[in-house]
């Protein structure tokens, strides 16, 4: 249906109270279109915009996007539509806004420079937005595999109207099953970001550089998505130097970086696009949309070929110019200078792969344990070693390592060693009473100040010799580890039973308690806990614990 401008004004009356109109300008429409746009003049002087559904899909998307106009109008750098009110027609509501100050771009005729620039900033802008907000707003959301099997769901349903060639039907299917060309992150997409949707205004008429972006139209196709489809027209008609600014002023305002394949499926974007017009066409029925479309779709297949030519070359020069940039900026910089900016991280060059398992060494346990074991007076090494000790060679993740030993190649090490070396530097003085602390009774020392060997006590040197001794099997003059023979196992005093201990409190106030049942430690064991295993019996004047003796 064909609105005049005349009812498309009636409509803006009705929807803004006050709103008087004073003229009316309609914008020309093509065949296909999902809406018709009249500009309206009221009494103020105020430029009105009226949007009126062409098809009850098209007054869907109107309602679904008006939430979207108040959460994010506040946090764009740039204008966006504002809706004011709204008027109900058969195939859903008109709306009705100001109109965004500015003149539509033609991205074919944008330099590189300035504007560029500002077109790069403005995308980024948008996709910075929070995922929150358009979710909020109740706009569709799309992971990359999501993205992908969309996709590839709307390329099965072209091809089962039998108006896409059979190569484009090929080629399309390729790139939307190579899984690594699909890998992003989701952001923010405007949905058309088009010349015709993005309002620029000049400081200069005659002079391009000197305009900056002012707004963005149409914002119906909204979602959570995949950034290169706001790259799609860019990419098909900009030309290379003018789609290179435009990125490189966006790669510098994104809070993430884009990736590595953001071009190639704004590419593919573009030349998919025929697609979804198709489909609407024939879901609302509009013959002549569907043969118009079905014929670009022939042309496209006999310029794909000349296309990846022509991309190939502005793949390489870009390449080239970004080489070139880079040494250019690092012949500018002193080597020698410490304030020198590292170089920066380039997420889109293959990095090198943690060495794997064939090129790794291994390094045995034995030889660590060895090396934990104190070197004896005058030995030059290690307990046991024969010779100076050796260093151990650099460890070098990149040659092929010694697998590990079998039991038969490894050497074990007494425990009885590790232990005798930590009871072997075991103090011979017992450290002093703490001030304020009771005196304790301890054992009788011979002459000379050294401790008897007291098996009840396992802070004494003689344990680790007792418990070689007691290891004995066979000859009574068989060496043991330590150099303790047989003879020093039978001079050794057995250990005492455990027996109930009583503990009284130090103060006629607290509550006495008593340790029914205390384990004996074996003789070897050097007990390093301060105070673990000194129970000595206590008791207050007149007290008599139970199990204790005179």
């Amino acid at each position: 249906m064909t609105r005049s401008p005349l009812f498309l004004a009636a409509l803006a009356s009705s929807a803004v109270p006050g709103l008087d109109p004073v003229s009316v300008e309609g914008v020309p429409g093509r065949p296909g279109d999902l809406f018709e746009i009249a500009y309206v003049q009221d009494s103020q002087d105020r430029r009105w915009v009226v949007k009126c559904p062409a098809t009850q899909a098209a007054g869907a998307m109107l309602d679904d996007i008006a939430p979207l106009s108040g959460l994010l109008g506040r946090r764009l750098d740039v204008a966006m539509p504002m809706v004011r009110g709204f008027a109900q027609v058969p195939e859903g509501r008109a709306a009705v806004y100001l109109r965004v100050p500015g003149r539509p771009l033609d991205f074919a005729g944008l330099q590189p420079g300035g504007l560029a620039a500002e077109v790069g900033r403005t995308l980024a802008h948008i996709h910075n937005v929070e995922h929150l907000l358009f979710e909020e707003a109740g706009r569709p959301t799309y992971d990359a595999e999501a993205h992908r099997r969309r996709q590839l769901s709307e390329l099965d349903r072209a091809a089962a109207t039998g108006h896409v060639p059979t190569g484009l039907l090929t080629r399309w299917e390729h790139a939307l099953e190579d899984v690594s060309l699909w890998r992003f992150a989701p952001s923010a997409v405007h949905g058309t970001f088009t010349g015709a949707n993005v309002l620029a205004s000049f400081d200069d008429e005659d002079d391009s550089s000197t305009g900056r972006v002012r707004g963005v139209l149409a914002w119906e196709e909204s979602r959570i998505g995949d950034p290169a489809d706001d790259f799609a027209q860019l990419a098909r008609v900009a030309p290379p130097e003018t789609l290179d600014a435009v990125l490189e002023a966006y790669a510098q305002s994104r809070v993430e970086r884009p990736d590595v394949h953001l071009v190639r499926r704004a590419r593919l974007a573009a030349e998919m696009a025929p697609l979804r017009t198709l489909l609407h066409a024939l879901a609302s029925g509009r013959l002549e949309v569907v043969e118009r479309t079905a014929e670009r779709l022939r042309a496209l297949d006999t310029r794909v070929e000349a296309y990846d030519r022509r991309h190939a070359r502005d793949d390489a020069e870009r390449s080239e110019r970004t080489r070139a940039t880079r040494e250019r900026a690092e012949a500018g910089l002193d080597p020698d200078d410490p304030e020198r900016p590292e170089p920066a991280w380039d997420a889109t060059q293959p990095h090198t792969p943690f060495p794997m398992l064939g090129e790794t060494q291994a390094v045995t346990t034995t030889d660590l344990l060895a090396r934990r074991v104190p070197a004896e007076p005058g030995s030059g090494g290690p307990r046991g070693s024969t010779g100076p000790e050796t260093p151990e060679p650099a460890w070098d993740a990149t040659q092929p390592h010694t697998p590990f030993p079998t039991p038969g190649e490894t050497q074990a090490i007494s425990t009885t060693d590790l232990l005798g070396d930590e009871t072997d530097t075991a103090p011979d003085t017992a450290p002093d009473t703490a001030p304020g602390a009771a005196s304790l009774p301890t054992s009788s020392a011979e002459p000379g100040g050294a401790p008897r060997d007291d098996p009840g006590n396992p802070g004494n040197s003689g344990n680790s010799e007792a418990y070689a001794a007691g290891q004995s099997s066979g000859d009574e003059k068989h060496h043991r580890p330590g150099g303790v023979t047989a003879d020093a196992q039978e001079s050794a005093p057995a250990p005492e039973d455990s027996r109930p201990v009583p503990v009284v409190a130090p103060h006629a106030g607290a509550a006495p308690f008593e340790i029914d049942e205390v384990e004996a430690l074996p003789d070897w064991v050097d007990d390093e806990h301060e105070g673990a295993s000194d129970f000595v019996p206590v008791a207050r004047p007149g007290h008599q614990g139970r199990g204790h003796r005179a």
